[in-house]
């Protein structure tokens, strides 16, 4: 499977009670060749970070994807394999970082 990789930075709040106090945040997306979302990461300013796959779908704080990502919002935000994996196998990944 041809996999590829994006992030995306999101500059507002999430509007939603259990998540709008923790800031900005930043996403991370792994997706098949047609850009549906296999994995999904969601890190916060605050340090809090969401993630999401086939194992976990979803929680009360957000859901993997379920549409896919639009080829042209995200074309220029392509990341590495390496990178993707960094933040996903890391605990508590720094914000500040990305």
């Amino acid at each position: 499977m041809d996999l590829k990789y994006f992030k995306k930075h999101w500059n507002e709040t999430t509007g939603e009670e259990l998540t709008d106090s923790w800031g900005h945040s930043i996403y991370f997306f792994e997706t098949d060749f047609n850009l549906t979302v296999i994995r999904q990461i969601q890190l916060f300013q605050n340090g809090k970070s969401l993630k999401y796959d086939d194992e976990n779908l979803q929680d009360d704080y957000g859901a993997l994807s379920d549409q896919p990502l639009e080829s042209e919002e995200f074309i220029d935000n392509e990341i590495s394999k390496t990178e993707f994996y960094e933040i996903w196998n890391n605990g508590n990944p720094d914000f500040t970082k990305y």
